[in-house]
């Protein structure tokens, strides 16, 4: 597994949580609570990208 992959999931879940943090501060919980949203979307689409990788690894090895 890549290394790579953990660090920017995990750089971006800090980034996402330092802005929520911004926002609810000053009063805008509906952004900070679609900024989360966003955040999860992008990290659902790397992990969901690495396992079609994997899926397709695995029918390459099996030639099914």
């Amino acid at each position: 597994m890549e290394i790579d992959l953990i660090f920017k999931i995990a750089a971006i879940g800090i980034l996402i949580s330092i802005l929520n943090q911004v926002l609810v501060r000053s009063g805008r919980e509906e952004q900070a609570t679609m900024t989360t949203l966003a955040g999860l979307v992008v990290v659902l689409m790397m992990v969901a990208q690495k396992i079609a990788d994997l899926f397709a690894l695995v029918k390459d090895l099996f030639r099914f």
